[in-house]
């Protein structure tokens, strides 16, 4: 019964979004569901990329049109097709995305022919007269002139009216192009050739992924994300199976199944074992540098590779589709959505959900074509529950801004409709549902329907394919998989829940620490993140036989990847996984509130307060910005450098400050060896060779996941390049003494009454809406090297604050005047110069913030 009551709301929500689009919107391209109103592009305000899938050519009403048909609505499909006959036209000013036109429109057009024909051979429709089909070579020839490059690959955009003419027409001047955009149009231009006999369309489709295949690594097989389309240099060289990637990896598989084309599957299969090698981490898929494929490029995946698992099931290679699926799953239960993009402990990294139907896509696609696991009739509920609680509108489905607040943007996408209704149907509907038999189908990227009779169609013009793999035969290792019977693959019916349990637990936070200790193959309790420790033989050990692998990050983090099928048993499996789990809610405590920052500030001969070092904060003992005097006291280097084990010049350091090395072992652990021996802070030096505080955010030490009351001292962080300032100072002067502290201190607050005061100490007050800035200036050159140009600090509030150079206003020194030379050594550098230091410091900031967005 649950089935046919799905159904049958699957068809009721797909009345009210197509009712309420031709009710209120069309002929606009797309329904803005809020405001109940057309999205017209000029009309409303640019959301620049986006608005590219607009061309004022009725967009929804085309991308719906097959979907109209699949979900038995004959009648609402011919009056629809009798519309964009007679209402939609092609020749519009305006420039278009080349990629989300032809799988939008010209897919819809063809998906609509495709159904008209069906209809007209059962008896409907006798009027129609190929009147879509010609519609799509129209369109199809007003893309083609963003095929005219050297490489073959189209330019990302074209004017639907002028072509690619230039600036004048707004085209023609990109260099760029993503991967997807140009290997997503064999499908919609081999189906038009093979429909209307003219080779052109397939005969540059299939020059553009003749060239894509040239340009892929040859070492790693990947390709990168975005190229060059007039030299075939990678833009972008990083390589998933998400954004700005998908549909290429889709369409060659695809391409196999429509067209017949063994090479096509041979260059699927060739990407497919270096994804499998690289990027699928069961059950994560994570992106990768193509010249170095065994390097992470980031830790978080993006929606749109949810599509992954299904091309899987097509593959055949189902046990990591439904990792993969399952984890999506109950993503999408924690969020109710799945967001835009989420981190690998899988939090909200960004929040939006345009509606975007790739995950009901992926499982309709492993329950239809593999399955027939009830299991996914539970996960298309929940989807069609989610929708109705939390998208549905008075006039229709509204996208998500946020899916942790729930809050609705202005939009509903036309893929909307061309695609989750046609997913959601096929779910829940039986065979006698279907008005025809959809296997004898290929659903595009955009789902629309494209007969499998046209690989036998005529188009012996069309060039071949070029053979790039030249001696090397198709073997059957390049099939083995293909078209599986799951039931010899997987006899025990419940293998796959044996599959999702560990990943549902990972997900959910759920997974309870068993009573009693379960071993995993070493005679051990099951390691504890808080006892971890990188450097130790015994738990890197542990760890590889409970499948976990160890990867250093060149920025001197590590980063845990977990496979359970290497783990040495299920039973070390079973702890790997809890160990990740405890890692992931370790991380989490961790993610506290930013800290401020702090200060090292060099107060000794002769540096007397001028050097200031930005500090990095420590989440435990003593709180500097609780302290209105700091810590102040000599400073000397622990010995182990990297204090991962009781001092052996304990003696010495104690009553001073001690330099640490960072690595090897934990924060807190560091901190508690030096407070032993009698030490009255510390500072933790970074050995990531390179690293400053110009280029690098903020760095916070965590504590290890214990009680760290029992560690009063106050402990902080500098990078590389201010530590070896401050290691540079003791080795040239020996006794160097510093102040911990919240803040920079005004040289009158160091200074005791014995100490000189020079002419030469002074400092530049600077004034913003009323604010006072301090900077202290150092003025000896020959000290250049331990010069360091801090940010400005709020001097009331303490608080960090970078200001524009240009917003800096006035500036009053304070009795500069002529230095004086000091011992004949020092020599003054002019204000002017520091000025521009600044300035030049500033812009260099404003551009990290702007390449870091």
């Amino acid at each position: 019964e649950m089935p046919l009551r799905l159904r049958n709301q699957v068809l009721e929500m797909f009345d009210h979004a197509y009712q309420n689009y031709m009710d209120h919107a069309y002929p606009a391209d797309e329904l803005m569901p809020l405001t109940c109103r057309g999205r017209v592009r000029g009309l409303e305000p640019s959301r620049g990329d986006v608005d590219d899938a607009l061309g004022k050519f009725s967009l929804t009403l085309i991308d719906t049109l097959d979907t109209l048909a699949l979900l038995n609505k004959t009648a609402e499909f011919e009056e629809a097709v009798r519309r964009v006959v007679t209402d939609v036209r092609l020749d519009n000013d305006i420039v278009v995305s080349v990629f989300e036109t032809n799988i939008r429109v010209l897919g819809g057009l063809l998906g609509g022919h495709s159904m008209a024909v069906m209809l007209k051979e059962s008896g409907r429709m006798v009027w129609y007269q190929d009147e879509l089909l010609h519609m799509a070579k129209d369109l199809g020839l007003r893309l083609l002139p963003a095929f005219n490059t050297s490489s073959g690959l189209p330019y990302p955009r074209v004017n639907l009216r002028f072509g690619v003419r230039g600036p004048e027409t707004r085209t023609g001047t990109e260099t760029d192009t993503c991967t997807a955009c140009a290997g997503t149009i064999i499908l919609e231009f081999a189906a038009l050739s093979r429909f209307t006999g003219d080779p052109t369309f397939e005969a540059h489709a299939r020059r553009a992924l003749d060239f894509l295949w040239e340009k892929r690594q040859r070492n790693s097989n990947l390709v990168g994300t975005t190229i060059n389309i007039h030299s075939g240099e990678w833009v972008r060289r990083d390589s998933g199976v998400g954004a700005g990637i998908d549909s290429y990896y889709e369409y060659l598989m695809k391409a196999y199944i429509l067209l017949g084309d063994d090479q096509f599957l041979q260059r699927f299969n060739t990407h497919y074992a270096s994804i499998m090698k690289y990027i699928s981490q069961p059950p994560l898929l994570l992106d990768v540098h193509i010249h170095k494929p065994l390097l992470p490029a980031r830790t978080w995946m993006d929606s749109l590779l949810a599509f992954f698992p299904g091309l899987q099931v097509l593959k055949g290679d189902i046990r990591p589709a439904i990792e993969t699926h399952e984890m999506l799953y109950q993503v999408t239960k924690k969020h109710n959505f799945l967001p835009e993009a989420f981190t690998t402990d899988f939090r909200v990294h960004w929040a939006q959900h345009p509606l975007r139907p790739e995950f009901a896509e992926m499982h309709s696609t492993m329950y239809f074509n593999a399955t027939r696991d009830p299991y996914y009739l539970e996960v298309g509920r929940t989807i069609l529950e989610n929708l109705n609680r939390f998208a549905r509108v008075p006039c229709g489905f509204a996208a998500m801004k946020d899916v942790r607040t729930g809050s609705h943007e202005d939009r509903m996408d036309s893929f909307f409709l061309a695609e989750m209704f046609k997913y959601l149907f096929l779910l829940f509907a039986e065979e006698e549902d279907l008005p025809f038999n959809v296997e004898e189908y290929i659903f595009t990227t955009e789902a629309h329907l494209l007969p499998l009779s046209l690989s036998t169609a005529s188009n012996s013009q069309a060039p071949t394919l070029v053979n790039n793999m030249a001696g090397e035969e198709l073997d059957d290792s390049n099939f083995e998989w293909t078209c599986p019977n799951t039931r010899l693959l997987f006899p025990d019916p419940a293998f796959p829940r044996n599959l999702r349990e560990p990943i549902r637990s990972a997900v959910d936070k759920s997974c309870p620490r068993p009573t009693t200790h379960r071993e995993p193959g070493m005679g051990h309790p099951p390691l504890r993140a808080q006892d971890f420790m990188a450097n130790n033989p015994e738990h890197l050990e542990l760890l590889r036989r409970m499948g976990v692998s160890l990867i250093h990050l060149k920025d001197g983090r590590v980063q845990l990847v977990q496979h359970a099928t290497q783990a040495v048993s299920a039973v070390a499996a079973e702890d790997g996984m809890r160990f990740m789990q405890e890692m992931m809610e370790l991380s989490s405590q961790q993610q506290k509130e930013q800290l401020p920052p702090r200060a090292v500030q060099i107060v000794s001969h002769p540096f007397f307060g001028r050097v200031v070092l930005t500090a990095g904060p420590a989440q435990f003992g003593m709180d500097l910005y609780k302290s209105s005097s700091g810590v102040r006291g000599f400073v000397t280097v622990a010995e182990p450098y990297n204090g991962c084990s009781v001092l052996s010049n304990g003696e010495i350091v104690a009553g001073r400050i001690a330099l640490l090395q960072r690595g090897q072992c934990m924060f807190a652990e560091k901190a508690r060896h030096i407070q032993k021996a009698g030490a009255i802070g510390g500072i933790v030096i970074d050995d990531n060779e390179g690293s400053s505080s110009d280029t690098a955010p903020l760095f916070q030490m965590a504590g290890d996941g214990r009680n760290t009351d029992d560690v009063t001292l106050p402990l902080l962080f500098l990078f590389h390049k201010e530590g070896n300032i401050l290691l540079e100072a003791l080795k040239e002067y020996r006794e160097v003494e510093v102040l911990l502290s919240n803040k920079a201190r005004d040289r009158g607050e160091m200074l005791s009454e014995t100490e000189p005061r020079h002419e030469y100490e002074n400092m530049l007050i600077f004034e913003e809406g009323g604010t006072p800035f301090h900077h202290l200036l150092s003025f000896f050159s020959n000290y250049s090297s331990f010069y360091y140009s801090f940010p400005l600090y709020d001097s009331v509030m303490g608080q960090e604050s970078v200001q524009p150079a240009e917003g800096l206003g006035s500036y009053d020194p304070v009795d500069v005047g002529e230095e004086p030379a000091v011992d004949g050594d020092y020599s003054s550098q002019s204000v002017d110069s520091l000025m521009a230091d600044w300035q030049e410091d500033l812009e260099a900031f404003k551009q990290m913030e702007k390449d870091e967005l």
